[in-house]
């Protein structure tokens, strides 16, 4: 008898740190995963591709362009996480350090150090005095300033040393995962379920196979690609609480470029919740209604 209550009390104890461990990883859910709700309305609705594009002396992927443009507009910012020689996690689009700065030659050839040195290059050939910035460095001011990153992992780079630099830097909350087929959605929910994931979902079909998945839709924030979407899409995300993003980065970007910014209007007003474009400034005033400081030299 004295052993079969002892194995209760085992059991009942069991269960409890059970709850407990359950509770806690629900207190360090990704604040962002209550925020990209479609039944919220405090979140930001455009995305500026790479940190701020086609902004002279402003180059990409750089701290300092995202601060420049997070001064005039509420937005979140998505950026490139590269690797190098000597596994250092940094921002940068392209395999090749040539177009984006006055160096030359692989990223992942380069040490941290060799790269440091290397000015950054704007998107019209003008070098600058600013330099590549080191994720952890993004991630702390982003933290700080409470500003929102959609991190886009390369191919070349381990997703989980990517999110295990968020973790590190307390930055969950200002972190959304860019993901592009349910093989990664799922890798990175099971690395860290705790974060909010910017899935494929471009049509029906890709819809289908993320809720075949044990990834919550609540740990979803729906990618729809570069192209309007069938108005049944939105519908459907909408009825499961979820936000979609549009990428007008390409050609929609041009259409409304020469056609009229109020395009960006009457796409958001299609169902769509987030802009992610190359004319943040321009899509922002015509979501917005809002007269921003335009003090960013264009095209």
């Amino acid at each position: 008898m004295k052993q079969f209550v002892l194995l209760l009390v085992f059991v009942f104890s069991f269960l409890g740190c059970k709850n407990l461990e359950s509770n806690t990883d629900i207190d360090n859910k990704s604040k962002l995963i209550e925020v990209f709700k479609a039944s919220s309305s405090d979140y930001p609705n455009i995305s500026v591709h790479r940190g701020g594009k086609g902004l002279k002396n402003y180059p990409e992927n750089c701290l300092e362009t995202i601060t420049y443009v997070n001064d005039s507009i509420t937005a979140i910012y998505e950026i490139d996480i590269a690797q190098t020689k000597d596994g250092q996690l940094i921002l940068m689009h392209d395999n090749s350090l040539d177009r984006t700065t006055n160096g030359s030659g692989l990223v992942k050839n380069k040490t941290y150090n060799q790269i440091k040195r290397l000015n950054l290059v704007d998107d019209f050939g003008n070098k600058t005095n600013f330099r590549i910035p080191l994720f952890s460095e993004v991630l702390e001011w982003s933290r700080e300033n409470n500003v929102l990153l959609t991190v886009d992992i390369k191919r070349s780079v381990s997703q989980k040393a990517v999110i295990d630099a968020i973790k590190k830097a307390n930055a969950e909350d200002v972190c959304i995962i860019i993901t592009y087929d349910v093989a990664q959605a799922q890798s990175a929910y099971n690395l860290n379920p705790n974060l909010l994931l910017s899935v494929s979902a471009r049509n029906h079909k890709e819809f289908d196979r993320l809720l075949e998945t044990n990834i919550p839709t609540e740990n979803m924030l729906a990618f729809t690609g570069t192209r309007l979407s069938n108005a049944s899409l939105y519908k459907r995300l909408k009825e499961k609480n979820m936000l979609c993003i549009l990428g007008t980065l390409g050609n929609l970007d041009r259409q409304a470029e020469a056609r009229g910014d109020s395009l960006y209007k009457n796409w958001y007003s299609k169902g769509v919740n987030i802009l992610a474009t190359d004319r943040p400034f321009e899509a922002f005033n015509a979501i917005n209604k809002k007269e921003i400081l335009k003090k960013i030299q264009l095209k």
